[in-house]
């Protein structure tokens, strides 16, 4: 018998462009929508749970600001910076936003359910 692995969050915890980790799964809500999508950033592997949700909806990332489309996991918006540089970048900066787009984030299902987002597990 396969079961599919449930895990949430509460809405509350989503409000003013939160991101939470639910599993290997970054949660929060674009333009009212929950979403969930794979963790970790194209550009360093950071932790896109730790990131934001911005004014047009994309997920950004907390290390050096690449932003993700969350219908699709594509990456829209290149890193600004490496390491512990945050400044321009622009040929580095352009080839990370193409793996972005080859490689995009996985996105999951997320749900609605009352006061809660729920993920399938997949």
């Amino acid at each position: 018998m396969t079961s599919s692995a449930q895990s949430s969050v509460p809405v509350a915890e989503l409000a003013g462009g939160a991101v939470r980790r639910v599993g290997d799964s970054a949660v929060g809500l674009s333009r009212g929508e929950p979403f969930a999508v794979s963790r970790r950033c194209r550009h360093q592997l950071a932790d896109l749970s730790a990131g934001s949700v911005d004014a047009d909806g994309c997920l950004v990332c907390p290390w050096h600001g690449s932003r993700y489309d969350v219908r699709d996991g594509r990456m829209v918006d290149g890193p600004r910076g490496f390491l512990a540089f945050h400044g321009p970048t622009p040929g580095y900066s352009g080839l990370v936003r193409l793996l972005g787009r080859v490689l995009p984030l996985r996105v999951r299902r997320a749900l609605r359910r009352g006061d809660v987002v729920v993920v399938d597990g997949g």
